[in-house]
């Protein structure tokens, strides 16, 4: 019988390990530790192969035996940071990483692992500093670039993020994966052409991952070309059924469609497949708002559900506030948005931060902007304290609200994208209450208010549908300041054409078909009127334009505006005599807009505050007879108001200054009252204490 030769045995082992024949190596490892116990090299590498098999607690303990043999072994710390990271345990990943480092400083691959273990902490800038150093030893170390180019991208710091998976890109032409991050970081960018063309080659290469199809959705619906960015989202759940943000951002395209019993059925399937998933249940909550059939107890109760879910769990993070109970010091107010630009929540917050009375309230803003424009540097100019949260978790961000001992902390996001509730969750603050969003709730039993005005919840009006406590403004929910990219008012532009032209340049997902078909009756009583709507170019288009003509009405009588730079988006009310309010998710931006320009609006004032918009807008202006109370009237309204021009000419020519002089553009007047409603909010809480 041969004699067992261990140098043999090994040789024979490492060939079988590094030609991946994974069983045949351990057994021969193993064979070797039964002859020589203390075998420091079969050790090791049996906790290697333990570790690519994926058994990380079997891996750790025979790299620590290895290590005790030899504690100057740098490798085998850096597979011992490879096994940590893969059990979790990022802490001692790190260490392990840095001790092989100290052991061989030019040990590339243990900077760049080390970059990745940093990364999962969320310590961005000395993962950064990592694959800096792991790519200066070796430059052709591919997934270092990478990996630093998402970083950077997380941070925000896209333009060299681009420049670096380019120079992955010419490592490797050929990996769909860098592909993939450089659409990412130029989509971030706003680069969406690119984006596509960069995502379209990644599936050239490697067409059957969903992720890559999921993102090409994702910047074709940024684009406005939504027919295609749902092909798209189908292909990635045809790839893969179980993938929930394919499944979200579906939803996203054909609720911006006006498809929305189609998008609620996306949400709930992203929602069944990862219950967790607290964005796509978001989604699903703010596009039952646009659905007619949902009752206030259904939508109340998937609130609850949300929060349930997803917001309780945080309750046992909230710890005792130590503000100072002073009840006549100045308060410190944190805003908390992801919209602190050209937004419409962006342009009402801008005029109240403006008048803030910067003496009694210190105006913290905690922005999570992606894209800062001018409206960005303005509103950040207004503020005392400008936090940027973008790249926080929400326990980091928590973390720092309560650092900065804001008194009332307001959302300004509810259900919407991008929205923090989680953080709000956490209750940083003693006091929390939501605003401007919407009129609806959140959901969540530490929010404690939300603002609204009489017009929208009049007084008298029960709570039950709401989980704050409503404080209602003295006056109006919004505060308006017009762009000043506004044109001037024009000459009613029915005299020169000959007709009257209706108009509806809200978000097409507002434009139930009960709004439509009540258009159409409109267009039928108003003969040769037209109707101007804001829609993307896509079928959803032509399913308008069907049901103009089941209604009898010629199809040629409608037509769409896509959607264009602002100044050219306030140039259409030059050719519009009428707007149309939607219903029941009326308008709010585009009701103000209108008015400015001398376009008077009719609306359907309806039984919930997101239906009561346009009431509390038309009040506060001062023109209530545009206030219809049934769709009957609301026809009536609109027939009646077309069919005298004078009437719409004077309406055209005083409704700017009528603006002017309202409630909605009084904007110390507002703040006044803003401030009132949060110092009500600070002896509430004083009281209770």
């Amino acid at each position: 019988m041969a004699q067992f030769n261990i140098q043999d045995a090994f040789d024979l082992a490492l060939q079988h390990h590094q030609a991946g024949r994974l069983p045949e190596a351990e057994r021969l490892y193993r064979q070797i530790l039964s002859e020589e116990p203390d075998d420091l090299d079969a050790m090791h590498l049996l906790g290697v192969i333990a570790y690519q098999t994926g058994r990380n607690d079997i891996a750790v303990d025979l790299i620590r035996r290895a290590i005790a043999l030899d504690s100057e072994f740098a490798e085998a710390y850096y597979n011992l940071g490879n096994a940590l990271a893969g059990k979790g345990e990022l802490d001692e990943a790190i260490a392990a990483y840095r001790r092989a480092i100290v052991l061989e400083p030019n040990y590339a691959d243990a900077h760049s692992n080390l970059g990745n273990a940093l990364k999962g902490k969320r310590q961005f800038d000395e993962a950064i500093t990592a694959y800096r150093e792991a790519i200066a030893l070796d430059p052709n170390l591919a997934n270092a670039r990478l990996n630093l180019g998402v970083v950077l991208r997380s941070q925000g710091q896209l333009e060299e993020a681009i420049a670096i998976f380019r120079q992955v890109i010419a490592l490797n032409p050929n990996a769909p994966e860098v592909y993939n991050s450089l659409g990412s970081a130029l989509k971030q960018k706003g680069e969406l052409d690119e984006a596509i063309a960069a995502y379209r080659q990644a599936i050239s290469l490697r067409p059957d991952l969903p992720e890559t199809h999921s993102n090409l959705g994702s910047a074709l619906k940024d684009k406005g070309e939504l027919d295609e960015a749902i092909a798209a989202y189908r292909q990635a759940i045809a790839l893969n059924p179980n993938f929930p943000e394919a499944h979200s951002n579906l939803g996203n395209s054909l609720r911006d469609r006006g498809q929305i019993d189609e998008a609620v059925a996306a949400y709930r399937h992203a929602v069944a497949i990862r219950p967790s998933f607290a964005e796509a249940h978001s989604n699903l909550i703010y596009s039952l708002y646009f659905d007619t059939r949902c009752s206030q107890a259904e939508l109340l109760a998937e609130h609850r559900t949300w929060a349930e879910r997803h917001a309780d769990p945080l309750k046992t993070l909230i710890r005792a506030h130590e503000n100072d109970r002073d009840p006549n010091r100045r308060l410190r107010i944190g805003y908390v948005s992801p919209d602190f630009h050209a937004h419409p929540v962006g342009r009402f917050i801008l005029p109240l931060l403006a008048a803030h009375d910067h003496k009694q309230f210190e105006i913290y803003c905690y922005a999570s902007v992606l894209y800062p424009d001018s409206t960005t540097a303005r509103i950040q100019r207004h503020a005392d304290v400008w936090r940027n949260i973008r790249t926080l978790s929400n326990e980091e961000a928590a973390k720092l609200i309560r650092e900065d001992r804001i008194d009332i902390l307001v959302d300004l996001s509810m259900h919407t994208a991008k929205n923090r509730l989680l953080l709000f969750a956490r209750k940083p603050a003693p006091i929390q209450a939501t605003y401007l969003a919407y009129p609806g709730t959140s959901g969540l039993d530490t929010i404690d208010y939300r603002i609204t005005d009489p017009h929208l919840d009049p007084p008298g009006s029960a709570d039950e549908r709401y989980t704050e406590r409503s404080i209602r403004l003295d006056e109006t929910y919004w505060c308006y300041e017009p762009a000043m990219e506004s044109p001037e008012v024009n000459r009613l532009p029915a005299i020169a054409k000959g007709f009257v032209t209706f108009a509806c340049l809200n978000n097409f997902c507002k434009n139930s078909a009960a709004a439509i078909q009540t258009w159409c009756r409109i267009l039928a009583a108003v003969p040769n009127s037209r109707l101007l709507l804001y829609a993307a170019i896509g079928s959803h288009r032509d399913a308008v334009c069907q049901k103009l003509s089941e209604s009898g009405i010629d199809p040629n009588r409608l037509n769409f505006v896509d959607r264009v730079p602002f100044s050219q988006y306030m140039q259409q009310y030059h050719n519009i005599d009428i707007g149309l309010d939607p219903f029941p998710y009326v308008g709010g931006t585009t009701t103000c807009d209108a008015l400015w320009m001398g376009v008077p609006v009719v609306t359907l004032g309806g039984q919930t505050a997101i239906s009561r918009g346009g009431v509390s807008i038309l009040t506060n202006v001062g023109i209530p007879e545009l206030i219809a109370e049934s769709p009957d009237q609301y026809v009536r309204l609109a027939a009646d108001l077309a069919g005298d021009l004078p009437r719409l000419t004077h309406l055209r020519s005083n409704l700017r200054e009528k603006m002017r002089m309202s409630p909605l553009m009084d904007a110390p007047r507002f703040a006044r009252n803003m401030e009132k409603a949060y110092r009500e909010m600070w002896m509430t809480f004083l009281s209770a204490q």
